[in-house]
């Protein structure tokens, strides 16, 4: 697909490059959201008219009966309130053990290597990514209902050593993971274990959630892991349809207020490679912004595949994922990783191989 604007490749969906994505509108923007979304039954936008819903970023406020953004909310009574009935203590998420070591974001650091995790997928997002890696989080018709009895049950199971909530992503369900993973480290510490509670978001929650979640992996060993998208807004909007500049500000409050106390690893970035769009000058920006806060966190770029409503763009370039982890190195970091890598059918230390060869 070409640019409409100026004949350069761009992404069908999106219909604007990367250049001239900066002289667009908000508007042009968030024009394809509105059409996926509308295709997906879900509001075009963060509704503004109704009762206040403070779980998240977004501050829906949701007309009676309508729903809020993430299409897990709505309002009765002028309260909102969750599509399933009040006092059920459940959530739509997907629970499954996975060995350890396992494909998560940190594994490259964590040092865990034996057991397993119970990784927790949580359906509805408060982000509208086009790029989205795990879309079945959309589909909520085919969701779970995981009670907190089974969640907190699995997770004591023998030889799980940690518990990965994700998905979508969990700000939406905060409230039932929060109630979940206390109950988790509280029964395993009266057992004489440790069980990491483990957050992978774009950690664009209300402030007060995040911090309640970061200090349970702060008490457990466990990591907070942010996807930082994209930095500028424009492109934000684009890719995300709604700003990023809370995941940067939740971010910035763990890094400060509870990663000195922190003697793990308990922080941890990372950022997809979107061919075309996220590349080197997004890459410096954003570990820049982490290196002021400690050039000792850890960082991942993640190779793209193509999927959801960027099917048409390719798996992320060998150049372009060198170029960006160059990058966030001479941004200050001074732990940069990269993932997915068996796309290109490397290895991470035969990457590392070419981009000290090319520097």
């Amino acid at each position: 697909m070409k640019c409409r604007d100026c004949g350069t490749e761009a992404a069908e969906v999106i219909g604007l490059c990367r250049a001239c994505i900066e002289r667009a509108s908000a508007e042009e923007l968030l024009a394809p959201h509105t059409v996926v979304r509308r295709a997906l039954g879900l509001p075009t936008a963060p509704p503004q008219d109704g009762a206040p819903c403070r779980l998240c970023a977004n501050a829906c406020r949701i007309p009676e009966g309508k729903l809020g953004y993430c299409g897990l909310r709505t309002a009765r009574g002028g309260r909102a309130r969750y599509l399933w009935p009040e006092g059920a203590r459940a959530a739509l998420a997907h629970i499954y053990y996975d060995p350890l070591p396992t494909n998560c974001c940190a594994a490259w650091f964590c040092g865990e290597e034996e057991g397993k995790n119970l990784a927790v997928f949580f359906y509805g997002c408060n982000f509208d990514c086009l790029f989205c890696q795990n879309a079945q989080h959309k589909f909520l018709d085919e969701a779970e209902a995981l009670p907190e009895e089974e969640l907190v049950r699995r997770a004591l199971a023998p030889g799980v050593r940690c518990v990965c909530f994700f998905g979508g992503s969990p700000e939406p369900q905060l409230p039932f993971a929060l109630r979940g993973a206390r109950r988790i480290v509280e029964e395993a510490e009266a057992q004489g274990r440790e069980i990491h509670i483990c957050w992978e978001w774009n950690g664009a929650g209300s402030p007060t959630l995040v911090r309640q979640a970061a200090e349970l992996s702060l008490a457990s060993r466990g990591i907070v892991k942010f996807d930082l998208k994209a930095w500028d807004e424009k492109l934000a909007l684009a890719l995300c349809g709604v700003s990023t500049r809370p995941s940067f500000d939740n971010f910035r409050m763990v890094a400060e207020e509870l990663l000195p106390a922190a003697g793990h690893p308990l922080l941890t970035a990372t950022t997809l490679l979107v061919p075309g769009y996220v590349g080197e000058e997004e890459v410096r920006k954003i570990a820049g912004f982490i290196a002021t806060l400690s050039p000792d966190i850890p960082y991942s770029l993640l190779l793209f595949h193509p999927a959801y409503c960027l099917s048409d763009l390719s798996v992320t370039p060998l150049e372009q994922a060198l170029g960006c982890f160059r990058a966030a190195r001479e941004a200050g970091l001074r732990r940069v990783h990269v993932g997915n890598l068996h796309l290109l059918g490397l290895s991470f230390p035969a990457f590392l191989s070419l981009a000290n060869k090319h520097r």
